[in-house]
């Protein structure tokens, strides 16, 4: 029996080449957007990742594009309000979605963001795939499951991506996917593959890399 929401395996040569040329390319931040009206043409594909505050977002954008400060990381829950747009060269766009699970942000903020999230989740047609970022300490998380249930109704494909793989023993490694599995198997939006990553490692990147590389 060929498990569930198995680890994604590392690329071929072929694809980890497209994969590294992409990212190897020139990579620019276009613009930071806080309404629906400042987003950029709907010229090209589009990834975007989102993740609760903390997650290791920035650290892995910036691990993926090999930019040291390009994502800036803060230890400030809530810190990054705007959608923020890179391009990689002339082919693609990343997305940084502002964190969710803020707790101590004020509730009129935390309100406007998640109403530019839905709007931007169900209303851009060039959004290709969300990589859902999960912490391989916690596993999936009530705020996770309310992102995910937002891609479910938007029917935006996501893929969920272990961030700080590193920092767990293989033993409670396990039991996190275990559980991760399960939440995941109740999304019909949920890609089949989950992606093992660590920022500070470097596991995980060139497959991560390769995945968005071969999405069009």
């Amino acid at each position: 029996m060929s498990l569930t929401f198995p680890i994604a395996p590392p690329p071929d040569s072929e694809t980890a080449e497209k994969g590294r040329k992409l990212f190897a390319g020139e990579v620019t931040f276009i613009k930071g957007v806080v309404a629906m009206s400042g987003l950029p043409p709907a010229s090209r594909p589009e990834v975007c990742f989102a993740g609760r505050s903390n997650v290791g977002k920035s650290s892995l954008i910036n691990a993926l594009t090999g930019r040291k400060s390009l994502a800036r990381a803060s230890n400030t829950p809530g810190r990054t309000q705007e959608i923020n747009y890179f391009g990689l060269g002339d082919s693609h766009y990343l997305v940084d979605l502002p964190g969710y699970g803020y707790a101590n942000a004020p509730l009129a903020k935390v309100e406007k963001w998640q109403a530019l999230l839905k709007q931007f989740l169900s209303g851009r047609a060039t959004l290709r795939r969300a990589f859902v970022l999960i912490d391989s300490r916690h596993g999936i998380k009530s705020v996770d499951e309310e992102i995910m249930a937002l891609l479910d109704s938007a029917a935006v494909t996501f893929q969920c991506v272990m961030t700080k793989a590193d920092k767990v023993k293989s033993k409670d490694l396990d039991s996190v996917l275990t559980q991760v599995r399960t939440r995941l198997a109740t999304h019909p939006a949920a890609f089949p593959e989950i992606v093992l990553t660590s920022s500070e490692k470097g596991d995980g990147i060139p497959t991560l890399r390769a995945i968005i590389a071969t999405i069009d």
